[in-house]
């Protein structure tokens, strides 16, 4: 039986619920609303020292339990240690905006849209969303203009939020980048990349198979049963000093290095965490950096970024590729618009146009399956991609973080959340339609 802390540390630095699906959802009781919720309302952490209520800590292991979680994602690098993605020495490259009259009255219009919730017969303000979906951080961009940016909770201009599993789409991207510039070949088997993976199942595996998580690897993400993988993995990832007679797997690395086998190579899409981290480790692999470098070097450093990013670590200093980074809002709308701009921004190409044109195609279709709120979807490079009139795609993590791109409306849309429930398939049938509207509103616009 593994320790509470261990247990609890697992939520942060796993974030392998699977995104989008409502199957298996149990009956929970009405949680605080955003407004009474709200970190400042609840005085988290406030005082010198703090009175012994109001505490979030590390040894007591529940920082990422709601309503504290409305706390703790503005703060992870207090509780686990990290690695800096760094900006660099140059001065940031500011963000366009419209006239302030412009900008504010956009805002009124935006607040004021309509639309109606999927399954839902009642229609909802944008605005009203924002509260629905426990948003801490909004931007909007619209042809390379800030056209919308809110703060709440936790969350200031200055902040920093983690993004959970949109790290993963950060991996991806480096990945992607890797293959178009014939760094990496992903038609190679992981054991050719990486030979001491040894009898691993992701052996067998082709690299894209990784990218596309579409591997026949067994990894159960079952929080409500005790002898899931998930626990053996946030076992051998947690940076804590292992207890006395442990003998499982220590880091991310060995734990890969023993998954055993489940279903076939490339037959459908399972969405499963270790994928990220073998991404991650063939990446330091062929460029011999950690993807922390990795990302600092190809788009923190390049993209005119704000403020350093960072990301946290196993007990080995593995950076977490599957969900460990935390980062400004406005540093995510400008990955958003490189994606956008099909790897240019601010006058300088980061990377090869055909990086995000195999992206934004998706993957195969046929493969993907069991997420009701994304029906005609694929995945493709650790990319979420919707099939639909305008050609969206998003990098997305659990409870409701989005970098979610329309090429048709020229939008970039960044939302950082902290709602109460993991996964994604509760907030979807009111963030998808918003999102859907605000495209049409700007789209009128033009």
């Amino acid at each position: 039986m593994l320790s509470s802390t261990s247990n609890l540390i697992a939520l942060v630095i796993s974030v392998t619920v699977a995104l989008g699906s409502t199957s298996g959802a149990s009956a929970q009781s009405a949680p605080l609303s955003a407004q009474d919720s709200d970190p400042n309302l609840m005085g988290w952490m406030q005082g010198f020292p703090p009175s012994e209520d109001k505490l979030i800590t590390q040894p007591d292991a529940n920082y990422f339990s709601f309503p504290k979680l409305r706390w703790s994602v503005c703060h992870l690098r207090e509780f686990l240690p990290t690695e800096e993605i760094s900006r660099g020495l140059g001065g940031p490259a500011p963000l366009a905006y419209p006239s302030p009259p412009v900008f504010a009255q956009l805002a009124r219009d935006i607040d004021a849209i309509s639309f109606t919730p999927i399954g839902s017969d009642q229609e909802m303000t944008w605005e009203q969303s924002l509260y629905a979906n426990y948003t801490d951080g909004l931007l909007i961009l619209h042809e390379g203009k800030v056209v919308y940016e809110r703060y709440f909770g936790c969350l200031e201009e200055d902040g920093k939020h983690a993004i959970m599993s949109m790290t993963k789409s950060i991996t991806g991207l480096l990945g992607e980048i890797l293959v178009a510039e014939g760094v990496l070949d992903d038609k190679l088997l992981v054991r050719d990349v990486i030979p001491e993976i040894g009898d691993s199942a992701f052996a067998t595996a082709t690299v894209r198979e990784v990218m596309d998580m579409t591997t026949g690897v067994q990894y159960s993400e079952n929080y409500a049963d005790p002898n899931a993988d998930i626990w053996v993995y946030s076992a051998a990832a947690s940076p804590l000093p292992k207890p006395e007679g442990y003998e499982g797997p220590n880091g991310y690395w060995e734990y890969l290095q023993q998954v055993k086998p489940e279903g076939e190579h490339g037959a459908e899409f399972h969405y499963k965490t270790i994928n990220s981290d073998m991404l991650g480790w063939i990446i330091s692999r062929v460029t011999g950096k950690a993807v922390t470098d990795l990302a600092s070097d190809r788009l923190w450093g390049r993209m005119g970024a704000e403020q350093d990013a960072y990301q946290t670590v196993d007990g080995k200093g593995v950076p977490f590729a599957g969900g460990g980074v935390t980062a400004g809002l406005r540093d995510l709308g400008r990955l958003g618009q490189l994606m956008l701009n099909k790897g240019e921004l601010n006058g300088q190409r980061l990377f090869p146009a055909e990086v995000v044109e195999k992206i934004a195609a998706g993957g195969d279709q046929s493969k993907f399956d069991g997420f009701p709120t994304i029906p005609n979807g694929s995945y493709t490079s650790q990319w979420w991609v919707f099939h639909n009139d305008h050609g969206a795609y998003a990098a997305r993590g659990v409870h409701g973080q989005t970098i979610y791109v329309d090429p048709t409306a020229k939008m970039v849309l960044v939302r950082l959340a902290s709602y109460p429930r993991a996964q994604n398939g509760f907030i979807d049938p009111t963030s998808l339609p918003a999102y859907q509207a605000v495209a049409e509103f700007l789209i009128a616009k033009e």
